[in-house]
């Protein structure tokens, strides 16, 4: 509605995981190398973890992109409730294996042999599990079994647990230990500082479009207060800066102060979670 007026060639703030608009602070910067080296070293079990909104889910569809441009084949889990026969089987789907029958055995041995197929062409084959906190015990056992598909020197599928803090929590329980005990890399997607919440806003802006003038948006008494009200969250930032946004446009201002975030941000109270 207001990318016109603000001279936008698309929305910048928008809260779906568009790796174009990835921001690498450094904790996602580092993030970014861990999980690129856990899978092209075969390292097996990853694990990432951060707050609601923290950026896990854009940062794991930036890997894949980056990822196309090397010998890998992908499969993305984005929901995890499921029986450990259905997850299973949507495993093998999304690798685009082509299985019929309706048991676990089945599943195991034909993505064995795919794996197998894979490896044998110099692919490496990476399971990227989001919103992996709700996985069931039964299904994180599972999921354990798939890590044990190798050769004498190679882990043939490198599975990426990601999810939010309670992750660590249920992976630190007793009946877990040899899982847990098989994750070589591990990593936690912390907020971004007032510096960073700046240069993200800009960052945004300048993907969607916009020129120099994305330097005179908003004021610096704005950024403050988004930092304030966002907790320097991502997807709590995309939604200020949004409302903020369109606010402005209402109003046919071409300068978001902190007046304006003020008012967005009681309309929106309640609503940012």
């Amino acid at each position: 509605m207001y990318n016109e007026y603000f001279g936008l060639k698309e929305t910048p703030f928008n809260v779906t995981p568009d790796p174009k608009f990835i921001f690498f602070s450094r904790k996602h910067m580092d993030a970014f190398s861990a999980l690129v080296y856990g899978i092209e070293s075969r390292k097996g079990f990853i694990q990432i973890t951060g707050d609601i909104g923290a950026g896990k889910t854009t940062l794991c569809r930036a890997v894949l992109e980056k990822l196309k441009e090397t010998r890998v084949q992908s499969a993305l889990i984005l929901n995890p409730c499921l029986s450990e026969l259905l997850l299973l089987r949507t495993i093998t789907e999304d690798f685009g294996i082509p299985v019929k029958a309706q048991n676990k055995k089945d599943c195991f041995d034909a993505l064995n042999r795919y794996l197998l197929e894979q490896f044998n062409r110099g692919y490496n084959s990476v399971l990227i599990i989001d919103e992996a906190q709700d996985l069931t015990l039964k299904a994180l056992e599972q999921i354990r079994l798939l890590s044990n598909l190798e050769t004498n020197t190679d882990k043939l599928l490198q599975i990426v647990l990601v999810g939010q803090p309670e992750l660590r929590d249920t992976l630190n329980q007793p009946s877990l230990a040899q899982l847990r005990q098989r994750v070589h890399v591990r990593f936690h997607l912390t907020a971004l500082d007032r510096q960073e919440v700046e240069e993200y806003i800009l960052h945004r802006l300048h993907v969607a479009g916009m020129d120099e003038r994305a330097n005179f948006i908003f004021t610096k008494e704005a950024i403050d207060l988004i930092y304030d009200q966002s907790r320097g969250i991502p997807r709590m930032i995309n939604k200020l800066c949004d409302w903020a946004m369109l606010g402005a446009f209402s109003k046919k201002l071409l300068t978001i102060d902190d007046k304006v975030v003020e008012n967005v941000a009681v309309e929106a109270e309640g609503v940012m979670c």
